[in-house]
């Protein structure tokens, strides 16, 4: 019988079908993308943060037979553990952080790197005190250690300021089912791959890494694509509609699920004259379109950063003349000190006292600097004098002045522009921002070779150069049209 840990106890609670091919299949299952991983890679970073908390903690060994082996022996010495392995009944968990406390009991302590409790994680540490006590052990408290997202850097890092621990103990006993749950579970495994229809569970707690596959049988169109359906969507998937032109005409729509709706039916693209010719002639020259990219990490790499504060290392300048000149600017910090400093004063120097400012919804950019100029007063003015300048150009198609049946309700940059322009991102190395995050940071924080460095720097310059050049194009473009 196969082995269910608390990872596939969890996958269990979510979808009995993610449990039986994490377990029976396991080579149908995608690989872990470069974002999923680096959430694994943040937690271990949390994790290593935690452990400063019990300097006289102990490391047990990860190797699986050695973990168990050593794990048994260790907990005779009634010292902190480190990611001790118990193995009972073909049930296996490995804590995070065990401590020894009166009366030969212990106290869990799981270390997640998110900023507050989650029901999941009470799942987690209710299996884990199930099978410890399964084991042997007598388990007196339940604790979660999660970011304290209002910590501050300043110097080395303080974990004890880092981290937040919070008693989790009644909540944990609170849940009555697990044998229950567990006895299901190895029954699942043991049959044939069950059938599960999709439904709100293909993303909550996570999404689910068999998406793709389970949700393939839909149409291009189909009722999820609908502009913030929400629950919308799931009833009219359950009715029996699967495509947004099915849709009843008498079914209470919105009026941008109608506009959508319409352009997916007839193919034709929805556009508003008045109101995109009032949007266009709102711009003054000369146009500065805007694009930041950003790291958010969670232990804070530079003073006066808090814990996943968006930290910009990048941007993206292209400036239209009234002439219909185009000039670019660009500005990507090249090494592990923070880019801050250099990044406001670069974009200072680029920017210009007049003309329209372009972003993509607007707000990210503006937010950014807003926190610029509260880390750096020297810019607040500077700042203020910028706000009135943005315009956002998210606005047209957010207010679906445009849509194009392509963008499948999405008002995102990399909706809109190979629906305006025919124009993507498929054939770029880093195509969207969190991938650009995460090779910035393999470059200033990685073991990377010269060449690698170079070469991920040429690509993160192509990206965020696509992203305003970008801009530059669907503007052009709604001009045609009025």
């Amino acid at each position: 019988m196969p082995l269910l840990t608390k990872s596939k106890y969890l996958n269990g609670l979510q979808c009995p079908k993610l449990l039986w091919t994490v377990i029976n299949d396991k080579g149908s299952m995608p690989p872990v993308d470069a974002a999923t991983q680096h959430l694994f890679d943040q937690g271990h970073t949390v994790g290593d943060q935690a452990k400063a908390w019990f300097p006289e903690g102990i490391q047990v060994p990860i190797d699986f037979k050695e973990n168990i082996v050593q794990t048994r022996q260790l907990v005779l010495k009634r010292k902190p553990l480190f990611e001790p392995g118990f193995l009972i009944n073909n049930l296996y968990a490995r804590a995070d952080i065990i401590t020894p406390v009166e009366d030969d009991k212990w106290d869990i302590i799981e270390v997640k790197s998110s900023t507050q409790v989650k029901d999941i994680n009470i799942q987690d540490v209710a299996f884990q005190k199930h099978v410890y006590e399964k084991f042997g052990l007598k388990i007196r408290n339940c604790y979660l250690m999660f970011i304290n997202n209002e910590y501050v850097r300043q110097g080395d890092i303080d974990s004890k300021q880092l981290l937040k621990m919070q008693e989790i103990t009644d909540e944990v006993n609170a849940i009555a089912n697990i044998q229950e749950n567990i006895d299901k579970m190895f029954e699942i495994i043991s049959k044939n791959r069950p059938t599960v229809k999709i439904g709100p569970q293909c993303s909550a707690p996570y999404a689910c890494a068999l998406n793709d596959k389970c949700w393939a049988f839909l149409p291009e169109h189909n009722v999820f694509n609908l502009y913030y359906a929400g629950k919308k969507a799931f009833e009219l998937f359950q009715s029996g509609i699967t495509d947004i032109k099915d849709i009843p005409n008498d079914y209470n729509l919105n009026p941008k699920q109608l506009i959508q709706k319409n352009a997916v039916t007839t193919g034709q693209t929805h556009i508003d004259k008045e109101a995109i010719k009032s949007f266009v002639q709102g711009l003054e020259y000369p146009i500065y379109y805007l694009d930041f990219e950003t790291i958010n990490p969670a232990v804070p790499l530079f003073d006066n950063t808090r814990p996943y504060q968006q930290i910009p290392f990048q941007f993206s300048l292209h400036i239209e003349q009234e002439d219909n000149s185009i000039e670019h600017h660009e500005f990507l910090h090249n090494n592990n000190t923070d880019p801050r400093p250099a990044f406001i004063t670069a974009l200072k120097n680029v920017l210009g006292n007049s003309g329209t400012i372009i972003a993509f919804n607007q707000s990210f950019e503006i937010s950014r600097l807003r926190e610029l100029s509260e880390t750096f007063p020297e810019y607040k003015e500077w700042y203020n004098h910028l706000l009135p300048r943005f315009i956002d150009l998210i606005v047209p198609f957010r207010n679906f002045d445009y849509h194009n049946p392509k963008q499948k309700g999405s008002n995102s940059l990399k909706a809109v522009l190979p629906a305006v322009t025919e124009k993507g991102y498929d054939n770029l190395e880093i195509n969207n921002g969190g991938d650009a995050s995460l090779a910035y940071l393999d470059m200033i924080c990685g073991d990377m070779t010269p060449e690698k460095k170079e070469k991920t720097r040429k690509n993160l310059l192509k990206y965020c150069c696509l992203d305003t050049e970008g801009m530059v194009w669907i503007v052009g473009e709604l001009r045609k049209l009025v």
